[in-house]
């Protein structure tokens, strides 16, 4: 009997890898892979950087990621603008931040009826084992950090107005309805398709992005997992270990919402133990940025 199950199951595999690889053939989807890549995330003494622009960026070598069109479920997305997903990480033992970088001709920071924001987001799954890469699945679920462009619009607008305010100590004040939210970046936590859900407490991932001429730089920070954190909805994230990472990208000027996106599946994560302070003969600390 076990034998007729074994063979049963093979064949199960063997029709779906076939339904597979026609999905993609008819759809005309490139087959590129990001298995067996892995994203480093480097230590570094300090602060970790939270902008794009900050300096030690240039001291970390980013890593090129292919990206895909989204056909597991309907809509099916075979043709997405972006085809490639820059990726550095650097740590310093207590955060974690993640620059991401691709190619988008237009910046798209609106959603209303008809009109489609930019966006990208990273998965990490919440346990050992990767579950599905898109959205997860029931008893493998996902954490999901999900920048988007007009969260980020409305964090930097009311910051810039916030400074105005304290510029205009007399006169006529200008009133504008701007949502105020803890971050750019939206926590959630996803166990398969139509379950995506936002986490309740917001603002523990913080975001920060530029776009300019036709690249978005979108940076996303977190702490590492410490004593006490709420593993069962965050994903453990500590010096030395490795784990399963995944990343989307939408173009909201490319009508990219929901399913329909640029992927790239689980690859793995490694992030960088923590080195002790090492002295050089100054008695200054060593700096441990690398561009490998």
């Amino acid at each position: 009997m076990s034998t007729i199950h074994a063979k049963k199951r093979i064949v199960l595999f063997v029709v779906f890898a076939v339904v597979v690889l026609f999905g993609l053939t008819w759809y005309q989807v490139p087959l590129v892979s990001s298995q067996g890549m892995i994203v480093l995330a480097h230590f570094s003494k300090g602060e970790v950087p939270t902008h794009p622009s900050d300096s030690a960026w240039e001291t970390v070598a980013p890593i090129p990621v292919p990206l895909s069109g989204q056909i597991i479920t309907r809509p099916v997305w075979p043709e997405p603008s972006a085809r490639a997903l820059s990726i550095r990480s650097i740590h310093n033992g207590k955060d974690i931040a993640f620059l991401l970088e691709w190619q988008d001709a237009t910046i798209n920071e609106s959603l209303t009826p008809g009109v489609f924001r930019d966006g990208v987001a990273l998965a990490l799954p919440l346990g050992d084992a990767p579950a599905f890469f898109c959205m997860g699945q029931l008893d493998h679920y996902v954490n999901i950090w999900h920048w988007k462009a007009d969260w980020q619009s409305d964090v930097d607008r009311r910051a810039e107005r916030a400074k105005e305010s304290k510029r205009e100590k007399s006169g006529p004040r200008r009133f504008e309805v701007i949502p105020r939210r803890p971050s750019s970046v939206e926590d959630l936590v996803g166990g398969g398709f139509s379950t995506l859900t936002s986490k309740e407490q917001q603002g523990r991932i913080q975001g920060q992005a530029e776009w300019k001429n036709g690249l978005w730089r979108v940076v996303m920070k977190r702490p590492l997992t410490s004593a006490g954190d709420d593993l069962d909805n965050e994903a453990m994230m500590v010096p030395g270990r490795m784990q399963a990472i995944a990343f989307a990208v939408w173009n909201g000027e490319n009508k990219e919402r929901n399913g329909q996106k640029s992927v790239a599946s689980w690859m793995q994560l490694l992030i960088e133990p923590v080195q002790p302070p090492s002295q050089n003969g100054s008695g200054a600390v060593e700096s441990t940025h690398r561009s490998s």
